[in-house]
């Protein structure tokens, strides 16, 4: 498999070479287009592993080090040349899986992170996120995130959630979300798809997420683009 590397580095020298240096090792990269808001990009691109310098424009590596916390546990590593004892602790603190120390070999970066893909992905496979509006949904864990609150979700409302973001600005009948609760081995039947779209709604809305799912009358439900 191709294993995919998110650089969070804004120097655009180091982010280039490492790129390169990681293509030479069959990996994928990517850099975030927007570092005001690198959270897109990562649910996006779905990486196993995340190189993450410390001074970044708009907002620190320690920031989205906890932000990705929220929604993942995918691999960290620092990369900075503030590799202080206090900066180091505060990166394992945070949930990094190792930090190091600019100026680096790049050689010695790669056999890190081919070190850390092992130790994390032979036993268990990289599990998309699926984001909207701000929300991720963790296909791993079946969880739903949004801002700093976990929602939590039965497995009937996972299923028609994931369906519903697997499709997104799509409409999806009733009888294919009927269908997909079938996957629980329990009865399904229109009340019980009205009921469970009911709790959910409520559950997004009591967060904040209001009009997440749109209703196609006579047709089915969508979570619009945008």
């Amino acid at each position: 498999m191709t294993y995919r590397i998110f650089i969070v580095e804004d120097d655009p020298g180091i982010a280039g070479g490492i790129a390169a240096l990681a293509k030479n090792y069959a990996f994928e990269t990517k850099t975030p287009d927007d570092f005001r808001d690198i959270m897109p990009d990562f649910a996006a691109f779905s990486p196993h592993i995340v190189l993450l310098d410390i001074s970044l424009p708009f907002a620190g590596g320690f920031h989205w080090c906890a932000e990705i916390r929220k929604v993942s546990n995918v691999p960290i590593v620092f990369i900075s040349s503030a590799s202080d004892n206090m900066n180091m602790v505060i990166a394992m603190n945070m949930g990094a899986d190792d930090f190091v120390a600019k100026p680096f070999d790049g050689n010695v970066l790669m056999a890190k992170i081919q070190a850390l893909l092992r130790r994390t992905y032979d036993f268990a496979a990289s599990a998309p996120i699926l984001t909207h509006r701000g929300a991720f949904l963790n296909t791993g864990d079946g969880t739903l995130t949004y801002g700093n609150e976990k929602i939590g979700l039965t497995k009937n409302e996972y299923r028609i959630l994931l369906c519903l973001l697997e499709k997104k600005g799509q409409t999806v009948s009733r009888e294919t979300l009927m269908e997909r609760l079938w996957e629980t081995d329990s009865f399904v039947d229109e009340n019980t798809l009205s009921v469970n779209i009911g709790r959910l709604r409520k559950k997004l809305d009591a967060a904040g997420l209001n009009d997440f799912i749109t209703t196609k009358f006579g047709v089915g439900y969508l979570i619009p683009e945008g």
